[in-house]
């Protein structure tokens, strides 16, 4: 984003929260960052005696003796469902709804908070009839249904671990995840439904643990009705809850035992399993999830994340849970049947906080205004973005047209290792702005710093770190403590966490992310992130979405390469190419124009709507696409492949 355009954003979209609102936000001012600054490991010991049932409290707090595998409330014993579960219906909260689930064809389930702790007890008493005891690993491979947050209950219950793996990852992946964790048992489903077809999930399966030794059974819920192929590890999901004891009690565990391991994308390296532990995890979830999200006992939340990755398992499951929440859970996309699926859910079961990702409020502002304005989503009163930087124009448009001008907008940013979100605006205290993520939530130190540590002036560029450990830190990398240390621990020094991710501060030292540092791209010495070059395409009237990524160039080092999807009713011509180019220069800089710009009828994504940038980088350089079985449309790529080639004359 130029210069030009954020100052014009900034005087003209600086909104701060509605009056109303404030009214009876959780926060309005600044007391609890002022606390945990004088005091931040008491600040947390406070918190999680507060907010967490233990059946052991914690004397300690943070223990840093062995840094960076540093240890929290680790005296402190508790089990997670009894959090998330059991206390509500103990306290007479039974009867409130826990889930809305909206099947892909239409159905639709109603789970109450007493339903949901029947049937994790029977799932739990499933396992253990299957072997699986504290410490052993399952891994979940299923579409978004309630099967899924059931199975990682179950797991917490008795004290094994979960591993879940999105369910589009080919076998082969799904393999390595496996195997890297020695999972004993799958729980998996005959397929899944995405975009009115189906997901061959059992398929999958079987091909995978052909070559994983350590599994010993494969649990199986019934979706499609689907034939598929039977092994004697095989069990159905319903013979074995049928089976099951009905009551299971709840495994005591230590604060520090393993709840979850999560395998990050493992595209230049084997997938790293990222290992969070169970108390402090569960405080970054629950405080995280009231602070951000302003929860009321009334609300209706609905955080669009696959369970697959982190923010399902943070916001759908564990921190709305425990905060004793009714959210919504949506097995299918945004745009099937139609793009008007998010507005028909928000208007029919009166949802009042969406949280979705950046990738799909791009998608939902292709298909317009007229999708929303067709239903009542006044019942909003809060929207977020995750995942990735948001360009400020989208921000405008999900501000203006779904949220009606009156609904903060809470811009976050976080990663699998944090296990919950590091900076965001605070609805009831931060006044935003289109793009920024403002600033840190309490207790949390994020520090930018240039190349050799130091921390840079207000309104400079450089690394984002976090100077200061937190409750919800990953713990180590599954079965690698050297690769721990080195990739997150060694840049700046041993009590240092690097992000991986570059960020500025304006003027003002609110903090705006500039994506991955590898999506910083360095034309002839100029450091120009992929997010300032997409957010400039997009400003363009003709653009819907785009994507930049840095290619190599023989003089300049790198070059820009862009690649642009068009609104409707625009035709990919070599004057708007040239158009969208000059636009650029005139955003940003001449430095800024991209070397190829290249038009796409979609960008290539995996199933849960990441942009793949490395592929987009191999077809500029003419490079083998490598892996793309992730992808939700291999076929995008070689519509782009032919643009590239036709551009360069390969």
């Amino acid at each position: 984003m130029s210069d030009a355009i954020e100052a014009h954003l900034r005087e003209t979209r600086r909104v701060s929260p509605p009056a109303d609102f404030v009214q009876h936000a959780r926060i309005t001012d600044r007391s609890l960052h002022d606390e945990a600054d004088a005091d931040f490991t008491g600040f947390w010991h406070r918190r999680a005696l507060e907010q967490i049932s233990w059946y052991h409290e914690p004397t300690q707090s943070l223990d840093d003796s062995n840094a960076p595998f540093y240890r929290w409330f680790a005296d402190g014993t508790l089990n997670l469902t009894y959090n998330c579960l059991d206390r509500h219906v103990d306290g007479g909260g039974g009867k409130k709804i826990a889930y809305t689930w909206i099947g892909e064809p239409g159905d639709e389930r109603v789970i109450t908070y007493a339903e949901l702790l029947a049937d994790v007890e029977r799932a739990a008493s499933a396992l253990k009839a299957h072997g699986v005891g504290k410490g052993d690993r399952v891994a979940i491979y299923l579409g978004m249904v309630p099967e899924l947050p059931i199975a990682m209950l179950a797991c917490a219950r008795i004290g094994a671990i979960h591993s879940v793996i999105f369910g589009g990852f080919a076998a082969n992946a799904l393999a390595d995840r496996i195997q890297d964790a020695t999972c004993r048992l799958v729980i998996t489903g005959d397929g899944a439904w995405r975009r009115g077809s189906i997901i061959p999930l059992k398929d999958i399966v079987d091909e995978a643990v052909a070559d994983c030794p350590s599994v010993e059974h494969v649990l199986v819920v019934k979706r499609t009705e689907q034939d598929v192929a039977w092994h004697d590890h095989d069990t159905w999901w319903h013979d074995a809850m049928a089976a099951a004891e009905p009551r299971c009690a709840p495994e005591v565990m230590n604060a520090e035992d393993v709840l979850f391991m999560l395998y990050t994308s493992g595209t230049t390296a084997k997938p790293k399993g990222i290992v969070h532990t169970s108390g402090g995890y569960l405080l970054g979830a629950m405080l995280s999830h009231q602070w951000i999200f302003d929860i009321q006992g009334n609300d209706v939340f609905w955080c669009t994340a696959d369970c697959g990755w982190v923010t399902g398992h943070t916001y759908v499951v564990y921190g709305p849970l425990a905060n004793h929440t009714t959210s919504i859970i949506y097995e299918g996309t945004p745009e099937h049947p139609t793009w008007e699926r998010h507005w028909e859910i928000v208007h029919k079961h009166k949802v009042s906080i969406y949280y979705t990702a950046p990738t799909a409020i791009r998608a939902l502002i292709k298909a317009g205004e007229a999708a929303v304005e067709k239903y009542d989503v006044s019942s909003l009163r809060l929207l977020g973005t995750v995942g990735e930087p948001i360009n400020p124009e989208a921000w405008v448009w999900y501000h203006e047209h779904v949220g009606g001008g009156r609904c903060p907008i809470v811009d976050t940013w976080w990663q699998t290792e944090t296990g919950s979100t590091v900076l965001s605006p605070l609805p009831g205290l931060s006044t935003t702005k289109p793009g920024s993520a403002i600033g840190p939530l309490p207790g949390m130190k994020p520090v930018i710093v240039d190349e050799q540590g130091n921390e840079v002036a207000i309104g400079g560029g450089g690394y984002l770190t976090l100077q200061r450990p937190w409750p919800s830190m990953l713990r180590t990398i599954w079965g690698d403590d050297q690769r721990y240390i080195d990739t997150y621990w060694s840049q700046y020094g041993p009590t240092v966490y690097f992000t991986g991710d570059g960020a500025r501060t304006d003027a003002d030292g609110d903090i705006w992310l500039l994506g991955r540092v590898d999506d910083v791209i360095n034309v002839a010495g100029h450091r120009i992130s992929t997010t300032e070059i997409e957010s400039s395409l997009v400003g363009h009237p003709a653009v819907a979405e785009a994507a930049a990524t840095g290619a190599d160039d023989p003089i300049k080092g790198e070059m820009i390469a862009a690649f642009v999807i068009l609104r409707d009713g625009n035709e990919p011509t070599e004057e708007l190419r040239k158009d969208l180019s000059a636009h650029v220069a005139a955003d940003i800089g001449k430095f800024a124009r991209p070397g190829l710009l290249l038009f796409a009828p979609d960008l290539p994504k995996t199933r849960s709507g990441k942009i793949m940038r490395r592929l987009l980088k191999n077809i500029a350089e003419g490079k083998e696409l490598g892996d793309a079985t992730t992808l939700r449309d291999p076929s995008i790529l070689l519509a782009i492949k032919e643009d590239a080639d036709r551009q360069l004359g390969r």
